[in-house]
């Protein structure tokens, strides 16, 4: 896929209380974006600052509590600490007085585990020195860069910011295209877009928004309507568009307008290929047919939204399934990034969103867990466009690499 506009990367800070964490999130963005105390614990959950490295572009870091906080209290603030790397692209643990132990090394194999480049600051070293063993410990068990700081000394904030420039994955960045892969210059594109109950008034919703600037960005052409003119204004104009996307809740209206030899997919399909994993998808979507009675499937709605009487995810996608089966399913919607109610192993299936307000990060780490458990996952586009049967239209826009047969589709 052709790369396309950066998206901001988000950097956590962590360590214990008192460790200057704060501080040198202020330090590093030259302001005072964090309040900063001598009393421990004055951070008490995961706040967001947003800065510009100069050089480099616009940064999220994120202020942490302290990973040694005590009480009841403390260990919920803990367990937000630990649950915000799921959400980062970079972790800076920072130290003091030669201080690690057991809180240092449980937050390094969170980052581990998730597949989280970092690096570690030894903070207030004009206080106490780091120790020359130490760091060369560290590196070994861990391969990182140990960087010993000052909070009084510009030139070594300096040296953290650099090391943010060469430690942090492209992949933060600089994304891929939506469609730039599908499309050439000059080409139309065709963007069926319903104006109902669920959309918000006055503006489109964040997919469709996506779509058009992805589509001028490649130098392509976007037409946008909704889906009653969609017979009319092919029939008047003649038009044939390299590309057609559509709202995956009127997909078989767009299925019967579209002639069949003009790709159709939806956005939530787009942005399932462009944040999910893909092939996952692929694998998991064929699985509604094997859906037995009682099975529970859960729906993760990666976003807040006020609830419609005919929602999506709560309302039209249960009642589609079990049209499609036959059969009687629990159905549990957990929205934004919250807990689970229950094991993803009590689950039969996973359906995700498109996840058009999280980043990949975010996203990915949302499903791993059930696919480490090997439970199907699937997507609200493409479990949507198999229940209406639609399906190898859908994703063909994205599969022609796939031979036919494949049981993918």
């Amino acid at each position: 896929m052709q790369k396309g506009k950066a998206s901001t990367p988000h950097i956590g800070i962590y360590g214990r209380r008192n460790n200057g964490k704060s501080s040198l999130i202020n330090q590093l963005a030259g302001q005072d974006i964090a309040i900063v105390s001598d009393f421990a614990g004055t951070t008490t959950d995961p706040v967001k600052k947003s800065f510009e490295i100069t050089g480099f572009g616009p940064v999220i870091l994120i202020d942490t509590a302290g990973i040694d906080d005590e009480g009841e209290l403390g260990q919920k603030r803990i367990a937000k600490t630990k649950a915000s790397i799921k959400s980062i692209d970079l972790g800076i643990l920072v130290i003091t007085d030669n201080h690690f132990d057991d809180f240092e090394a449980n937050i390094i194999k969170s980052f581990q585990k998730t597949d989280t480049p970092f690096f570690i600051v030894h903070n207030k070293s004009d206080q106490s020195e780091l120790k020359t063993d130490l760091a060369q410990e560290l590196y070994a068990k861990y391969g990182c860069k140990i960087i010993s700081h000052s909070t009084f000394t510009n030139g070594q904030a300096g040296m953290i910011i650099d090391t943010i420039k060469k430690t942090i994955p492209e992949s933060a960045y600089s994304t891929p295209s939506l469609i730039g892969d599908l499309v050439q210059y000059g080409d139309i594109v065709l963007l069926i877009t319903p104006i109902d109950i669920e959309a918000p008034e006055g503006r489109l919703i964040l997919p469709q928004v996506q779509a058009i600037r992805d589509i001028l960005d490649n130098d392509a052409i976007c037409i946008v309507l909704k889906e009653r003119e969609v017979d009319s204004f092919l029939k008047q104009t003649g038009i044939k568009p390299a590309l057609a996307i559509t709202d995956s809740q009127i997909f078989t209206k767009a299925d019967a307008s579209i002639p069949r030899d003009i790709p159709l997919t939806s956005f939530s399909i787009v942005l399932a290929r462009f944040k999910g994993d893909f092939d996952v998808y692929l694998q998991g979507t064929p699985k509604l047919n094997d859906l037995q009675n009682g099975d529970r499937i859960l729906l993760l709605e990666s976003c807040t939204h006020h609830v419609a009487c005919d929602d999506i995810g709560r309302v039209k996608i249960p009642r589609w399934i079990s049209a499609f089966t036959g059969k009687e399913h629990e159905y549990e919607v957990v929205a934004g990034l919250n807990d689970l109610p229950r094991p993803i192993t009590d689950y039969a299936l996973v359906i995700q969103c498109g996840g058009c307000m999280i980043t990949r990060k975010q996203l990915v780490n949302r499903i791993k867990p059930a696919i480490e458990a090997s439970i199907p996952v699937t997507n609200y586009g493409m479990a949507i466009a198999y229940v209406q049967g639609i399906y190898k239209r859908a994703v063909a826009p994205f599969t022609k690499q796939l031979d036919s047969s494949n049981d993918y589709l």
